[in-house]
């Protein structure tokens, strides 16, 4: 393991004035008092403050904020004009299906959630408010009365989302299901309510004249729709790095604790989500303020400037590409598993495309391995017989090594992953994983007879991986075509540049440059996402001075949009004189 200043909270600079920002309730309730005052009235019509809220804010605490400052002769709560939770319940069964990991992705909006005559009756009781303040909150709050005076969007994070999930904080959108477990809640949120809440977001935002950051309850923070666009603006012409988060789990290991120093309190942490723009946040600086909002809200706002014509036109407002960290350093194996063919992807949970992934060797001991690949003249009826018997008795292990080739790994071997292909990382192994991203559709072989952090078996997805597995993905087919395939194609002073894949069945190309001086790069019109394997920082310039010099550390995933264009990394600070070395990713087109 190697120490590095693997920046946690890393920002975009947006103002440098502190008062841009206004943090906590009594300066947030003053700036919406002015906003309403400079808002136009008309006689006939009330004056409406709307909150549109993601799901899983502290409505109780908003509506107790706005109403005990603005004593506004009405206020109302959009979720209390939902549908009954069982008629909810009904209305989102068949989307999530009766699985408790998947569910299938559909067309459910907010407005879906509303009961009709309760929404009516709440906007004929607004008709007569006439010339009166009156505060609408909740998810939906725009739908309720969609020409407000003022529109302040409430977002948060989806870390903090699945944190307060866990603590049983919240339940699902009109819901009461707050014991249920977190994995429940989550795969809800996942398959319906982000869904839903997004596609209302894509309409809201863009017209806000607030953001309220509510990831922190004691110190909310509430800055101008112009400014948030201004800032989004700015991020989507430079390098940025999204903020990564950390998880523990049955297999995980200790590097990226003391690589990333992290906090003591978990027993490991098995995952690191340094890039993916669905789960993670973007911090947008406000003088010392830090402002935090779903990354996934600048791919919303800026798709084409930050994926590029080309990617924007086959993805739409998704991020194809992800970068996490999978950490069994003085852990366990991952759980053996497969991911969905992309026509099984389609067919079964309506996915665009699937998660074609690659296992990147940031470390590993003498003794690590990568399964990967069936071995020759397997039985396949009989390897899934002993799954099957492996799931209904423990004492019966599967014997992943009779049927399963295991490679050894070393620092900065690559390893190709094409859907459909058996695989998982060994203990002792430190892997950037860089992927596609259908986020959640890894479906467990085998977990090597162990519980999950709760003290429960994992769900295992026999019968899904059995209908995945290419059998013919055997030892000499995966060593000829998965294993290390580095093939030089470019070089100049200080620098070589290497393939290392993906396969032609991966929508994603990879790039290693080693460098000892200044490398030369370009977007070419689509999005690239890069992490610096070696070296202790490297800085990323403009040749034209379009954005401000870039440091990134050891480890650190950082992205580049495709507006940026040309762009320059070289060592830097301690790690000039030494080789460093970045692994770039981006879409074949």
């Amino acid at each position: 393991m190697r120490s590095s200043n693997y920046d946690k909270f890393p920002f975009v600079l947006v103002a440098a004035e502190a008062d841009a920002c206004q943090i906590g309730w009594p300066a947030i309730v003053g700036a919406l008092q002015k906003a309403l005052q400079a808002a136009p009235t008309v006689p006939t019509h009330p004056l409406v403050l709307a909150v549109e809220c993601y799901p899983g804010t502290n409505l109780k605490q908003l509506q107790q904020e706005l109403t005990q400052a603005l004593q506004p002769a009405l206020c109302l709560v959009a979720d209390d004009l939902y549908q009954l939770p069982a008629e909810i319940d009904a209305l989102v069964a068949g989307p999530l299906t009766d699985d408790p990991v998947f569910g299938r992705l559909n067309g459910l909006t907010v407005a879906d959630f509303f009961n009709p005559q309760q929404l009516q009756q709440a906007q004929e009781t607004l008709a007569v408010a006439a010339g009166k303040l009156v505060v609408i909150v909740g998810t939906g709050a725009t739908l309720v009365h969609p020409t407000p005076a003022v529109v302040v969007y409430a977002d948060l994070a989806r870390w903090e989302i699945q944190l307060r999930q866990r603590r049983n904080e919240i339940a699902n959108l009109g819901s009461t299901n707050f014991g249920e477990k977190a994995s429940l809640k989550y795969k809800r949120a996942f398959f319906v309510d982000w869904r839903a809440a997004d596609r209302l977001k894509k309409q809201v935002l863009p017209r806000a004249d607030f953001l309220l950051d509510t990831n922190g309850p004691a110190a909310p923070k509430l800055v101008r729709g112009a400014d948030l666009r201004a800032g989004l603006a700015a991020a989507v012409r430079r390098p940025f790095r999204v903020v990564p988060f950390f998880d523990p789990g049955p297999w995980g290991g200790q590097w990226l604790r003391e690589v990333c120093d992290l906090p003591e309190g978990p027993a490991n942490y098995a995952w690191g989500f340094d890039c993916v723009p669905e789960e993670n946040s973007l911090l947008l600086g406000f003088g010392e303020a830090r402002v935090e909002i779903p990354s996934i809200n600048l791919v919303f706002a800026h798709p084409r400037e930050l994926l590029g014509e080309a990617v924007h036109g086959r993805f739409g407002t998704e991020f194809p590409i992800r970068f996490d960290f999978l950490d069994t350093m003085g852990g366990g194996n991952l759980s053996l598993q497969v991911h969905p063919l992309t026509e099984y992807a389609q067919d079964k949970f309506g996915l665009a495309y699937t998660q074609d992934e690659s296992y990147y060797m940031l470390d590993a001991k003498p003794d690590a391995v990568v399964y990967l690949g069936l071995k020759e003249k397997v039985d396949f009826p009989t390897m899934l017989e002993e799954l099957q018997r492996a799931q209904q008795d423990n004492a019966v292990p599967f014997p992943a090594a009779k049927y399963v080739n295991e490679f050894p790994a070393r620092p900065h071997d690559h390893f190709l992953i094409p859907a459909g292909t058996i695989h998982c990382s060994g203990a002792n192994a430190m892997v950037l994983e860089i992927s596609a991203t259908p986020y959640i559709f890894t479906f467990k072989l085998w977990d090597w007879a162990r519980l999950g952090l709760d003290g429960r078996p994992r769900p295992i997805h026999l019968e899904h991986g059995a209908a995945n597995i290419v059998p013919d993905r055997t030892t000499a087919w995966v060593t000829q075509h998965l294993v290390n395939q580095v093939e030089p194609v470019g070089s100049g002073p200080g620098w070589r540049e290497e393939r290392t894949g993906l396969h032609e069945r991966e929508f994603i190309e990879t790039r290693r440059h080693w460098f000892t001086d200044v490398v030369p790069h370009h977007t070419h019109g689509g999005v690239q996402v890069l992490n610096l394997v070696q070296g202790t920082e490297a800085l990323v310039e403009s040749p034209n001075g379009a954005f401000e010099p870039f440091v990134v550390h050891y480890a650190e995933t950082f992205i580049v949009p495709a507006a940026v264009g040309a762009y320059t990394i070289r060592p830097h600070g301690s790690a000039v004189g030494t080789e460093c070395a970045t692994m770039k990713a981006y879409v074949r087109t």
